[in-house]
């Protein structure tokens, strides 16, 4: 039998760097997962933040679009409105009439609405300046069914245009 220090007991330093290689490893292995799920989580939020903003701009084009009806129906002459700021107070009453009840900003670009102008200026309606794919295609309200065909946002117009009986301003 040996005597002395290490006697029978021989330490491998070699098994030790090859287990503390497994643990880093592992270590990025997990790394990289958790980066993985975190991606898709995030590209999930992204889309559920877009459909929700989608789902906006629908609400408050249809309100914008009932406003103008709105106007055009509260007297005789069928005028339509000439800017944004007729539908939020009616220039026509002597009292404070309202057919919209904020100047709604576009859900999809956080900034203005593009208007659609009649040939003497009128205020017809609004669209977005987002050039996005709409998730949405079907089952849209008979005020919005032609919005099922088109290919971005930019091209779904919430627009009254004059029929019989109704007059420019």
């Amino acid at each position: 039998m040996r005597s002395g220090k290490g006697a029978g007991c021989r330490v491998s330093t070699h098994g030790v760097a090859r287990q503390r290689g497994v643990v880093m490893l592992w270590a990025l292995m997990c790394v990289a997962l958790m980066s993985i799920y975190l991606m898709k989580v995030g590209q999930m939020w992204a889309t559920n933040i877009r459909r929700a903003n989608e789902d906006e701009l629908l609400r408050r084009g249809d309100a914008i679009r009932s406003g103008i009806q709105s106007f055009v129906r509260a007297e005789s002459s069928n005028a339509f409105p000439r800017n944004f700021e007729d539908l939020l107070r009616d220039p026509r009453a002597s009292f404070v009439r309202r057919h919209l009840r904020a100047a709604y900003a576009d859900p999809m670009t956080r900034g203005d609405w593009q208007i659609v102008k009649g040939p003497n200026g009128e205020f017809y309606g609004v669209y977005s300046a987002s050039q996005d794919v709409p998730f949405k295609r079907d089952e849209f309200s008979d005020a919005d069914a032609g919005f099922s065909l088109q290919t971005s946002y930019e091209e779904w117009k919430f627009v009254t245009y004059p029929s019989n009986g109704m007059v420019r301003r």
